[in-house]
């Protein structure tokens, strides 16, 4: 059998597979693994306003796809596939958007195609209080998905335009706070908006390695992010070990002001302060690298006794 990545770029090559299969977009680089679709980074913004459980997104070239997820998309076959059941009843009056639409009626559709289901064939939607039941539809040999809907108040949400993607690779923990008996479980929750992403759980480990990249969309008007360390517990709430905000402008304002800054060598570009009013442990230094815009940071928990949380984050413009 040939390897996870060879699979995936078999099947991108596909012809339906080569547009985007919300907007038809031309050359999709992203795909919501458990749906079975390839997308482009408009669209892929909107998915990742959805539930994890509704679309999981991931970069075709980006991210580290594991075997099932691989396995997920080859199963549904594509684009075609995937649109045969989500769209197999599209009302009249109801067109889908085009590659330029705007925020407002990408996100509708989106949201009306998965997570609300409305075109469907009536059988097999699901209903919101049966949120872990799953299908399997045959389409064209072979078509298999989970499809799940939640009672979320995402339907009543204002519309959000976004401007980018930011990828936080959570690097490592040090010393963190004990939870259990002589150690923690810890895991890493990042927050933007509506959006909620986090880590694997490391077991037993006051200073784990995670190398772990998370996205989040980048909505015009944005705020911090939260970042949250917890302790897994099987048998109850899992126990906090510290917060921390982290202050994105100075690097989104950087890489806006240079623009295409795959046109500049090495250097760096911005610059966030430690202050008595962040939780740095030093300045964190915004830089171009190999046509990139990253930055590493060093951040202190606060409200806790003891950890630190180190961070590489890396911007993503909308028209990258």
């Amino acid at each position: 059998m040939y390897s996870g990545k060879r699979a995936l770029k078999d099947l991108l090559a596909r012809p339906d597979n080569r547009v985007c299969a919300d907007c038809g977009a031309p050359d999709p680089k992203w795909a919501s693994s458990n749906i079975g679709v390839f997308i482009c980074l408009k669209c892929s913004s909107v998915h990742r306003g959805l539930s994890t459980h509704i679309s999981k997104v991931l970069s075709v070239t980006l991210d580290d796809w594991s075997d099932d997820q691989v396995d997920s998309m080859v199963e549904v076959g594509g684009n075609a596939s995937a649109n045969s059941i989500y769209e197999a009843y599209i009302p009249q009056g109801v067109s889908k958007p085009r590659p330029d639409a705007g925020p407002e009626a990408r996100s509708q559709f989106i949201r009306s195609k998965y997570e609300l289901q409305e075109f469907l064939k009536p059988s097999l939607r699901i209903l919101s209080t049966a949120s872990k039941n799953s299908f399997r539809a045959s389409m064209s040999g072979k078509i298999s998905d989970s499809f799940r809907s939640s009672a979320s108040s995402q339907q009543s949400e204002v519309m959000v335009e976004f401007i980018g993607t930011l990828k936080v690779k959570v690097l490592k923990g040090t010393n963190l706070a004990v939870r259990d008996m002589l150690s923690s479980d810890p895991y890493v929750v990042l927050k933007l908006g509506k959006q909620r992403v986090q880590t694997a759980v490391v077991k037993s480990n006051l200073n784990p390695v995670w190398n772990e990249e998370l996205m989040l969309s980048v909505p015009q008007k944005y705020g911090p992010i939260k970042l949250e360390v917890y302790d897994y517990d099987t048998f109850s709430a899992d126990d906090i070990m510290g917060e921390v905000e982290i202050d994105i402008q100075s690097m989104i304002t950087s890489a806006t002001a240079f623009g295409d800054v795959g046109t500049f060598e090495n250097m760096q570009i911005g610059r966030w302060l430690k202050s008595n009013d962040n939780a740095l442990l030093e300045d964190s230094t915004v830089n171009i690298v190999d046509g990139k815009v990253k930055q590493l940071m060093y951040l202190k928990l606060q409200n806790v006794e003891s950890g630190e949380i180190h961070l590489e984050l890396e911007w993503m413009p909308l028209d990258q």
